[in-house]
């Protein structure tokens, strides 16, 4: 009889071992992943990522991860999802420090910078302290929204998007 429960250890011992191996695979990420530049491309545009100063990466509430090429295309790549549309915020929103390139921020608490050349434009680099003339996220958010989609990366399928231009066009489907 002590034979039995012997057996059974033995064979649930490697399904056992394979329980932490898929828990792993249920955790939650966070942070921001790391960016290929010159190989990874822009959500939104399609173009190479390839400036890191003005990279950004959205993870939508279901956990995936967008990479954008400048803010600007992140914020209204953002402003076109259902989630967004919904009242829901990004899991996380990531900036790139412009100063250095290497720094990643919360872009919810990043302050940007103004009056830059940036890959599309839109002309906001992230610090991570108030510096003279830097604004805050929201500010940004709503010159970029006011501006429109970057004429680099206009696309006739997505329109010019929420904020007053074209927002009821969107609405009715159109």
């Amino acid at each position: 009889m002590p034979e039995l429960p012997r057996r059974r250890v033995l064979l649930l011992l490697p399904a056992l071992a394979a329980v932490p191996a898929l828990l792993a695979g249920c955790r939650k990420k966070s942070g921001p992943e790391k960016i290929r530049y010159d190989r990874d491309t822009c959500e939104i545009c399609n173009m190479i990522i390839s400036d890191p100063r003005f990279a950004a990466e959205i993870r939508d509430p279901e956990g995936r991860i967008h990479k954008f090429d400048d803010i600007g295309d992140a914020i209204h790549w953002m402003i076109r999802q259902d989630w967004y549309k919904g009242g829901r915020r990004p899991k996380e929103f990531w900036v790139m420090d412009y100063r250095n390139g290497r720094e990643w921020l919360d872009a919810f608490t990043a302050r940007y910078v103004s009056g830059l050349t940036t890959p599309m434009d839109y002309g906001f680099g992230a610090v991570a302290e108030d510096v003279p003339g830097a604004v805050d996220y929201e500010t940004m958010k709503k010159e970029v929204i006011a501006r429109g989609l970057s004429s680099r990366c206009e696309d006739h399928e997505l329109g010019p998007g929420p904020a007053g231009t074209g927002a009821e066009a969107e609405r009715k489907g159109e």
